[in-house]
């Protein structure tokens, strides 16, 4: 029997939002991954370095992934659930987790790093990165492009023509090179997203905070009963995230 909407709401307001897992919707939504393989290249970029630091780790996820670390291994994180479930996954490993207040300058010396990696950081410090790698060091990352998953942003908040602007990889790569750092690699994909329940659009929504900033369920009952209406009649809601790959080195 087809589920309510009430029941798909109440299940995904009540899930748990900690850590950057998103497995609680296997099943219920799908998403197109680049065809670089992020991991598989920091993984790789991991074990020819000394020391490394990993950005916005969340739950550090992503960096428990890599097979070895250097001897010298970091992570920041700033959101506090994500810090314990960091903690918890990456100090057994050696890792030190290290609280940073977003966008707050790094709390590392100069050039202490051959290789700074991140996956989808909210906030890119380009001086503060060329400030800690080590001349011939490397930033490694997969950023979210611009107007990533906008069709889902736009049917709760309507056009946004100036957030759709932000995230340009081409003037990311200039504010790199502004900071001192030399790009080394740059590409960009956008990816299908397919939402499959309006359950999976709840959870999304709470996860990934900033996409539409101060999401309820109560503030967009409207709104989420009438896309539920529309997936029931019409399938799976689909989007299209925008991802970059950005490969910056300091001379």
């Amino acid at each position: 029997m087809d589920r309510t909407f009430e029941d798909l709401v109440a299940e995904a307001a009540a899930a748990p939002m900690a850590g950057w897992d998103f497995s609680w919707l296997d099943g219920r939504a799908t998403e197109q991954r680049p065809s670089w393989g992020y991991q598989r290249l920091m993984s790789a970029r991991l074990a020819t370095v000394t020391a490394a630091l990993d950005l916005e780790t969340g739950g550090g996820e992503v960096l428990a992934e890599a097979e070895a670390f250097p001897p010298t291994m970091a992570a920041t994180e700033s959101w506090p659930p994500n810090l314990a479930t960091a903690t918890a996954l990456l100090h057994p490993r050696g890792v030190v987790v290290v609280a940073q207040a977003e966008g707050a300058p790094l709390p590392f010396a100069d050039a202490a790093f051959d290789l700074v990696t991140s996956r989808h950081p909210a906030t890119i410090r380009w001086d503060e990165i060329a400030r800690v790698l080590r001349p011939g060091g490397s930033y490694l990352a997969q950023h979210v492009g611009a107007a990533s998953v906008f069709e889902l942003v736009e049917y709760f908040l309507g056009p946004q023509p100036e957030a759709r602007r932000a995230r340009d990889p081409e003037v990311e790569a200039a504010d790199a090179r502004a900071a001192g750092l030399d790009i080394v690699d740059l590409r960009s994909e956008r990816l299908r997203v397919e939402f499959g329940d309006i359950g999976a659009i709840v959870y999304f929504l709470r996860k990934v905070i900033w996409l539409v900033p101060g999401f309820t369920v109560e503030a967009y009952r409207d709104r989420l009963r009438a896309l539920h209406e529309r997936i029931v009649r019409e399938g799976p809601f689909v989007a299209h995230a925008a991802r970059t790959l950005v490969e910056a080195r300091k001379p």
